[in-house]
């Protein structure tokens, strides 16, 4: 990649901005049966040889003995030392759930935490995300006690910087009161922007956005502006996604994930695909 294609994350880590999101190296579908962690090894190699140095996991991305976690373990170790890995702690998932059930108390988050570090082999976390409420909007509540935990746990030296996840603004605001936030984790894509206020706030104060489902999450949006602009370029429709993500903002972090070696070569190669102003504004138009 080129070197304007990374970002210092917290001012003094430089990061990525095409990315790889693990949540998928278990099991293609939620709840479903485990992948052929052989293929889960070799995606993962593939991503770091292509360029990546982001990886964005947790350790309750996991399909029975088969986890995110490990497969990153496994494959990666020794770790190179400009790899990035970042995780999320919060949603609560026990072994025979099919995704998340709830969320942790404070209490449980330094053992969730010390999980992903034994999991990871590591002795400390990149970058950790407080993950509130599910996968719709996020629920109002406060953040603080529990990203005071992470906060405290970033003091002793476990964690080198800290994110939120699926926050509002004000949630946001909450946490940066008490620690420093490196990056947001919020639910976009080019045809769900309705987060646009916040990548702002994010973008005046120099914190990066890692938007998950970046390609839709439930499956490939169908937009007639993506297809037009897909055809234009040669492309496929996930790969112009990610080249308008990639395009909206120099902070923007995109993790696409895949279980496949071919979706894997097809994504990466989005972040060489260069769109032109007229594609950029039909993304903005309605």
């Amino acid at each position: 990649m080129n070197t304007n294609e990374f970002w210092m994350l917290g001012g003094d880590l430089k990061i990525s901005r095409m990315g790889f999101g693990a949540m998928r190296l278990p099991s293609s579908e939620r709840g479903g049966p485990a992948n052929d962690p052989d293929t889960g090894r070799a995606v993962l190699r593939r991503a770091v040889e292509l360029g990546v140095n982001h990886i964005d996991t947790a350790a309750f991305y996991f399909s029975g003995d088969l986890t995110a976690n490990g497969l990153i373990s496994e494959a990666l170790r020794p770790y190179r030392d400009d790899l990035v890995i970042a995780t999320k702690v919060g949603p609560r998932r026990g072994r025979h759930d099919p995704m998340p059930t709830g969320h942790m108390e404070p209490a449980e988050l330094r053992p969730e935490v010390e999980r992903n570090l034994r999991e990871l082999g590591l002795d400390r976390l990149d970058l950790v995300y407080l993950r509130v409420g599910g996968l719709g909007p996020a629920p109002d509540e406060s953040v603080g006690e529990r990203f005071e935990v992470l906060a405290r746990l970033r003091e002793e030296g476990l964690i080198r910087h800290l994110g939120v996840s699926n926050v509002t603004a004000a949630q946001l605001e909450e946490a940066r009161a008490l620690a420093p936030v490196a990056a947001v984790q919020n639910r976009f894509d080019v045809t769900m922007p309705q987060d646009t206020e916040l990548l702002g706030v994010c973008e005046r104060e120099e914190i990066a956005y890692a938007p998950f489902f970046p390609l839709g999450g439930f499956g490939i949006p169908e937009d007639e502006r993506i297809a037009r602009i897909a055809a234009r370029h040669g492309a496929t429709v996930p790969q112009v996604l990610l080249a308008g993500l990639l395009a909206l903002s120099p902070l923007m972090l995109v993790i696409p994930g895949t279980s496949s070696p071919a979706h894997l070569e097809e994504n990466m190669a989005a972040a060489g695909l260069k769109l032109t102003s007229e594609d950029l504004a039909e993304l903005q138009s309605p």
